[in-house]
């Protein structure tokens, strides 16, 4: 399978992390009413959450940028490593929120971020 391929995977599991994050080892989950019960959730389970909601939100924006950039035929190795570095990215941002490191956490959205737009400008 191909790096770009591969990390869209990785992009669209990784909310996953989060609600895993957020719910593992606990007795009292509510898997019934499961929106209530996380949203009544503090510290490092909140910010599983929390994070698995960004991951959400950032997955479509990269997942268009590398479907685009597939069909463009954009540079195969500069392509590959910006994937690479988007996931990683993602990875350190998930980590830096769950360990509340708030500025680390900044800084590692707005890299993934600007993975994706540097995928973007290699089709223009």
């Amino acid at each position: 399978m191909h790096i770009p391929v591969l990390c869209v995977l990785a992009a669209g599991v990784m909310p996953l992390l989060g609600a895993a994050t957020a719910k593992w080892g606990f007795k009292g989950f509510d898997n019934h009413n499961p929106r209530q019960w996380l949203a009544e959730q503090t510290g490092a389970r909140a910010r599983a959450n929390a994070a698995q909601h960004n991951s959400f939100e950032a997955f479509p924006f990269f997942a268009a940028a590398v479907l685009l950039a597939l069909h463009f035929q954009v540079d195969t190795a500069l392509l590959d490593s910006l994937c690479l570095a988007f996931v990683a990215a993602r990875v350190l941002f998930f980590l830096a929120y769950l360990l509340d490191w708030a500025n680390l956490r900044t800084l590692f959205w707005t890299v993934g971020y600007g993975v994706c737009i540097a995928i973007y400008l290699q089709m223009l």
